[in-house]
């Protein structure tokens, strides 16, 4: 079955079964209410009856006033509206139509009359009271009737026939099934207005659906109300800007690994032809004796260039994939800080960079030796890359108020955008495409192997900069204690 019969059929179920509840209430209500006004006039002709009868005659032992002649014209004005009249003495006597002399209720009844209880009964056929109208389906009331002492003198029956109530409450049913049918009829038409409507909104979401599964992640759903299907609409709209950022990433990162690879075949292509023609020129002895030793020096040096692009990308991989473990432990920053700036001074010079360092000898940190030598290695490295002719500052102090070892590497170098500083931590990216072809064979992923290496050291990692003023890193180790409890809590 289509959703929009179903909306339709669901509507139509609500309404119908309202209008059910709703018709019988009326119903009930006016039928109740029918009865309740006949039992009203049938009292007031007994109460009117009784003003009659003023008093009882002390010789016949009659209510005065009401005589069978009088309750014979009074059934004669009566006729049109179908009501009769049974009268008893105080012992429960039919004393008109009939005379008898024989109780005419039983103990229960006649208790409950002289309680001063008035009897009302509906749609019930008359009993041995009164034989005359037996046949009859009447609505009826027993009053008794008490004189000023509360002493039972009389008791009055007076009923009237069901017919001329069921002829209003016909009437009543006849409208309310007239108004029934037209409710119905303006509620299959609203229904169907209502589920259109509601599975429009649905038809949005489905087109929209295979828009997203053809690729166009651009789509956007508008949204007018605030109920469920514009929540999932709002839902949608989220994940296919998600789905978008997610393969403009794709599409980014294949992007650079495009390049990566071009970098990567470029870097390779010029050692390995270099290797190869010097490894000619000694096969075939083009490289005289004396510059021997030179060309096998350079072939060593692109060697290690070739080796250090594969190293990278092995270690990356690694350590994204946490298959390298940590062996952190407190030690002295000095003399390790001290073996960088040793081993980077050449390259520092070679561009006419400084290198300043500024720790004491009592900062220790908490990591791993191994991978703190290679982050600081690395970022190290990368800003003598992007310095000339200036100077690189290292500082490192332990923070007691973050519990934690701070150092920073700062420049006064090229600096970077905005942008670039969002992209750094990116593999392959490169802040300065022009750089290609450094001396230093960058590949791309020295700050991405950094980041990957803080996050795996639960530390923290930032870079401020700013374009021809220079770039500042700041890392933090954290103590031990608050790496453990670090651990502990996840």
């Amino acid at each position: 079955m289509k959703l929009i019969y179903q909306y339709m059929l669901g509507f139509l179920v609500i309404v119908i079964t309202c209008l059910s509840v709703i018709a019988l209430a009326i119903y009930h209500y006016s039928e109740n209410q029918a009865y309740q006004q006949t039992w009203t006039q049938l009292e007031g002709y007994s109460d009117n009856l009784q003003t009659m009868a003023l008093k009882i005659n002390p010789q016949t032992g009659n209510i005065q006033n009401i005589t069978p002649e009088t309750f014979a014209s009074l059934q004669r004005v009566m006729a049109n509206n179908k009501v009769m009249f049974v009268m008893f003495d105080k012992r429960g006597h039919e004393l008109y139509p009939s005379v008898t002399n024989e109780p005419s209720f039983d103990k229960h009844t006649w208790k409950i009359l002289q309680s001063g209880t008035v009897i009302r009964e509906r749609n019930s056929h008359l009993n041995q009271q009164a034989p005359l109208f037996r046949k009859h389906q009447m609505t009826y009331i027993i009053k008794p009737w008490f004189d000023k002492d509360d002493k039972l003198v009389a008791v009055l029956w007076v009923g009237a026939e069901v017919s001329a109530i069921e002829t209003n409450m016909n009437a009543i049913k006849n409208n309310l099934i007239l108004a029934f049918l037209v409710s119905i009829i303006i509620a299959v038409i609203m229904s169907w207005f209502l589920a259109n409507w509601q599975v429009k909104r649905i038809d949005r979401l489905r087109r929209a659906t295979k828009q997203v599964a053809a690729g166009d992640f651009a789509v956007q759903i508008e949204q007018k109300g605030h109920d469920e299907i514009d929540d999932l609409a709002s839902d949608f709209n989220e994940m296919a800007t998600s789905l978008q950022k997610s393969n403009q990433e794709i599409e980014r990162q294949e992007q650079r690994r495009k390049e990566f690879m071009a970098d990567a075949a470029h870097e390779m292509r010029t050692p390995l032809t270099t290797i190869n023609g010097l490894l000619e020129g000694l096969a075939y002895d083009a490289i005289p004796k004396e510059s021997r030793s030179k060309s096998i020096q350079l072939m060593r040096n692109e060697t290690k260039r070739l080796i250090r692009l594969v190293n990278e990308n092995l270690d990356y991989e690694k350590i994204r994939t946490n298959q390298i473990p940590l062996n952190q432990r407190v030690f002295a920053l000095k003399a390790p800080l001290e073996n960088i700036v040793s081993q980077l001074t050449k390259k520092a010079a070679a561009v006419h960079d400084q290198l300043v360092l500024d720790v004491s000898e009592t900062t220790t940190v908490y990591a791993d030796y191994d991978r703190f030598i290679q982050i600081i290695f690395n970022i190290t490295q990368n800003a003598i890359q992007f310095t000339k002719d200036g100077t690189i500052t290292i500082k490192a102090a332990h923070d007691d108020q973050v519990s934690g070892t701070q150092i920073s590497i700062a420049d006064n170098g090229i600096g970077m955008s905005q942008d670039q500083v969002q992209n750094i931590w990116e593999r392959y990216y490169k802040a300065d495409p022009s750089r290609k072809s450094t001396k230093y064979g960058e590949s791309g992923l020295g700050l991405a192997i950094v980041h990957q290496l803080m996050q795996q050291h639960h530390g923290q990692i930032s870079v401020q900069s700013k374009l021809n003023v220079g770039t500042t890193f700041t890392l933090l180790f954290y103590d031990k204690k608050v790496i453990q409890q670090h651990k502990t809590t996840h």
